[in-house]
């Protein structure tokens, strides 16, 4: 695939970003609190207002900000917290990122791909754990060319094992051109996910030497490519720490309204990873703009009120205590029971770290994660029916802007959640499950849906699957 970069210009205005952050570094509190009410009323934010959030020192309008999205979020998603898993596929890669355990100049990486059936062990060792849905991920090299990443999704999609399946697969891949989209499209994907990395183009040129990644225009025009070839469920994100978080969250919303002039609809999720060590990585033990915890907490609830009907993904690079914090701010998807080194799921050995591009920091099982979710009142959602029922891209907004997300997503939550509990579970996330699935049918108001999904429920103990709506 050749690389152009002709005709393509940022997105991204830097001396606009730095001259907002600047002139809203003093917004009042009326003014914090009508950009707040703004959100709840379930409008998109204009760069200035969030600027103007971005720029809140004192900690009681901090605390609003915060609780204003942990509210934004209950209001259109409802409880539920999306469960996926990252499957890597293949470390290899020729790009030279200085912050990347898989980079090119790495000689402490372990090197290894998938081959076709150790693909499928790992896809059944996700699958007999309870997993639907995944996002596989590939380094940046000649091999994993779309027809590779189309064979090994198909690959996935076909594994059926014991009481399971994978429904849905995410992608975290190179851009590519509008061909290859097409390729890799036509095996039915979901999300197809490209992290800017920073969009700080300055620091992005410095920190991207060598290889493909090296062009900020290539990667930043990577998602209007996928869209023209038909791809209209997008993700974007930041790796904070690379550069200053808030230039980073301005840059987020920047991307999205780019997205929504362009082609009428944003990106369908958001994600805001901090930076992790990696072995033989000596900037990740020591990133140039580490985001503190409290700075963190802010930005997702930033992030959240800017933005209200993108998802928000929330990974297991944060510890368990951060995790749990955060998401009351808006997030709306996790992963759990997760493993980053490349054959880790079915055989996780004292070299794993060695193959993969970071650390994590939780490292829970996937029963563990939902039962503490479940204790703490979210419905744990493997639902994949938006796909299926073709709710996407410009359709899903159709949907999600009146409301309608929660009243499909929250009844989808409970039939994918007691499938779970059913198949896979431990007694106890069995119980507490059951119980939190009582609570929330009770609170279901249309009596006609209310006797739908007991019903449903009920076809699902004795035994009947994959039900939604």
């Amino acid at each position: 695939m050749k690389i152009s970069t002709e005709g393509l210009k940022s997105f991204i205005p830097d001396a606009k970003i730095e001259a907002l952050l600047e002139s809203e570094k003093n917004a009042s509190a009326s003014r914090i609190r009508d950009i707040i009410q703004k959100s709840l009323d379930k409008n998109r934010l204009d760069p200035a207002e969030t600027a103007a959030l971005i720029s809140v020192k004192d900690p009681e309008l901090r605390h609003m900000i915060m609780e204003g999205a942990h509210e934004l979020k209950e209001r259109i998603y409802g409880n539920r917290i999306v469960l996926f898993a990252p499957l890597y596929v293949g470390n290899e890669c020729i790009n030279d990122c200085v912050y990347c355990g898989f980079r090119i100049s790495n000689k402490e990486c372990q090197r290894s791909t998938l081959t076709h059936d150790q693909l499928i062990e790992e896809t059944k060792s996700l699958v007999e754990t309870g997993h639907k849905r995944l996002i596989m991920v590939y380094g940046e090299h000649p091999m994993y060319d779309p027809n590779f990443i189309a064979e090994t999704v198909q690959t996935v999609y076909d594994t059926k094992y014991k009481k399971g399946e994978i429904r849905r697969v995410n992608i975290n891949a190179a851009p590519m051109d509008i061909e290859g989209y097409r390729v890799v499209k036509s095996v039915g994907i979901g999300t197809y996910q490209i992290f800017q990395e920073t969009y700080h183009q300055k620091t992005y040129e410095k920190l991207h030497p060598k290889g493909p990644k090296s062009s900020y225009l290539w990667r930043l025009d990577g998602l209007d490519r996928a869209m023209k070839a038909g791809i209209d469920d997008l993700g974007i994100g930041a790796l904070m720490g690379l550069y200053d978080w808030r230039f980073e969250v301005m840059s987020l919303l920047y991307h999205t309204i780019h997205l929504e002039d362009t082609f009428g609809v944003g990106p369908h999720t958001i994600s805001f990873p901090r930076i992790e060590p990696a072995i033989g990585t000596a900037f990740t033990q020591h990133p140039p703009f580490r985001v503190t915890d409290e700075d963190f907490k802010l930005l997702v609830a930033i992030i959240r009120l800017s933005v209200p009907y993108t998802g928000m993904i929330l990974t297991a690079r944060e510890p368990i205590e951060i995790r749990n914090e955060v998401l009351r701010f808006g997030v709306s998807q996790i992963d759990a029971g997760s493993s980053i080194g490349v054959g880790d799921y079915s055989h996780k050995d004292d070299e794993s770290r060695k193959k993969s591009q970071f650390v994590l920091g939780d490292t829970r099982s996937l029963d563990d994660v939902i039962y503490e979710l479940a204790n703490n009142g979210y419905i744990p959602s493997f639902c994949t029916s938006c796909y299926r029922a073709g709710r996407t891209g410009e359709h899903f907004m159709e949907f999600a802007i009146p409301g309608f997300v929660k009243r499909f997503c929250t009844p989808n939550a409970l039939l994918t959640f007691a499938e779970y509990l059913h198949d896979f579970s431990s007694e106890r996330t069995l119980k507490s499950g059951l119980q939190l699935i009582d609570r929330e049918v009770a609170k279901i108001e249309d009596p006609k849906m209310k006797e739908s999904v007991i019903g449903k429920l009920a076809e699902m103990e004795a035994g009947t699957r994959d039900l939604y709506y």
